[in-house]
């Protein structure tokens, strides 16, 4: 039977190790952050630069609006055509 002592013991080492696996992401992260930062700011300025060196083109001349057209007459409807008169059957032949 393993002593109450020895299990303290093991559950202190184990997170005496968490502790410093967290420590080190923790300052992993920060690092990552940090130069993330720095890029982004020297992007930035990197952006401001450009912006300042690139010519500057003048704005083109704003265009007339197109006169309207007016609308077309509305054509009249093509008469309609009469039912052709109904056929009477012819007659039925004999033989």
């Amino acid at each position: 039977m393993v002593s109450a002592k020895a299990k303290r013991a093991a559950a202190a080492k184990k997170a005496a190790a968490t502790r410093k696996r967290n420590a080190a992401a923790k300052a992993a992260a920060a690092t990552k952050a940090a130069t993330s930062r720095k890029r982004s700011r020297a992007a930035k300025k990197a952006a401001a630069t450009r912006q300042r060196a690139a010519p500057k083109r003048r704005a083109a001349p704003k265009r007339r609006a197109a006169p309207k057209r007016r609308a077309a007459p509305k054509r009249r409807a093509a008469p309609k055509r009469r039912a052709a008169p109904k056929r009477r059957a012819a007659p039925k032949r004999r033989r």
